[in-house]
């Protein structure tokens, strides 16, 4: 299964999203607060791979305003990584018009996971490596989507360091 969106133009300033760790469980997350909805999707996205790696998407009135990356894939070391350039915009997930009422959908797929060398930065990719164009939905969350519009990857920019309890 995939996740079908569309962008549209991003009305107002560009969101802010600061990204947090829970120190017990090492989940990050961060998200931000929509004022206006597209219509769609309303509660989450579940990403999950065979090696039992999850990230969720969260979607508020069918706008992509965040992320928790819960269980991770084995993360690759990439010194030099650095995000794209991307043009700011907001990702929506139309609701499906044969579950009009549905609050989340959970989508099998391969995760994986790269971080800069101090792991501020990082790339999360949905499925295998392809053509993607990116969307600046924050400051510092960009989404990648493949040439059909569908959700392809994340990058999670600005991550302060993991401290552990």
């Amino acid at each position: 299964m995939t996740v079908e969106t569309r962008v549209e133009p991003l009305a107002g300033p560009l969101p802010g999203i600061a990204w947090h760790w829970d120190p017990e469980t090492d989940i990050l997350s961060g998200g931000f607060l929509v004022d206006e909805g597209a219509g769609g999707l309303d509660g989450s996205v579940e990403l999950a791979d065979d090696e039992g790696s999850v990230a969720v998407v969260d979607v508020a009135q069918g706008v992509v305003c965040g992320l928790d990356v819960v269980v991770w894939p084995e993360v690759q070391v990439v010194p030099e990584l650095a995000p794209p350039v991307a043009s700011p915009g907001r990702v929506v997930v139309p609701a499906r018009s044969s579950r009009p009422g549905i609050a989340s959908l959970e989508v099998d797929s391969t995760l994986s996971l790269a971080t800069n060398r101090d792991e501020s930065v990082f790339h999360l990719r949905i499925g295998t490596r392809r053509e993607v164009a990116p969307v600046r939905v924050a400051d510092h969350l960009i989404v990648e989507l493949d040439h059909k519009r569908r959700l392809a990857g994340f990058w999670l920019t600005a991550v302060p360091p993991f401290v552990p309890t």
